[in-house]
């Protein structure tokens, strides 16, 4: 299979020859080969193992994307990646910086949306007056 990563403003990694591919979403992991029928799935801040043909395991650290399969090509499009060969080094990647930028990302809309409505509010008593 070929794999490609997508990170929104790059290209992050292509890996070729892959024989197997693993990842995580909300309803936990699942494996790709390479004759599975196409599919898509959302992931989740995860490990993604994928292993070249006749090579060990290899690990990527993402962040919540979207996985593609379609034929031999495995498109994953995410907010962040990190690449890694120490498994619990990354996975603390993935605690610390993915899931802490996503509780950021919430305290951020949460104020977004606060000013939304305070501005909504204050034009809505304009216009009455």
């Amino acid at each position: 299979m070929n794999l490609k990563i997508f990170l929104p403003f790059q290209v992050y990694a292509e890996k070729t020859g892959i024989a197997r591919i693993v990842a995580e979403t909300d309803e936990g992991s699942f494996g790709l080969l390479p004759n599975r029928l196409d599919c898509v799935a959302a992931l989740v801040p995860g490990i993604l193992v994928f292993q070249p043909e006749g090579e060990c395991e290899a690990y990527l650290a993402v962040d919540e994307g979207i996985l593609i399969k379609t034929g031999k090509d495995v498109l994953v499009s995410v907010h962040n990646a990190m690449e890694g060969t120490d498994l619990e080094a990354l996975r603390e990647a993935v605690r610390d910086e993915f899931l802490n930028l996503d509780a950021h990302e919430q305290h951020m809309r949460r104020m977004m949306a606060k000013m939304e409505s305070g501005f909504i509010r204050r034009f809505s008593e304009i216009y009455r007056e």
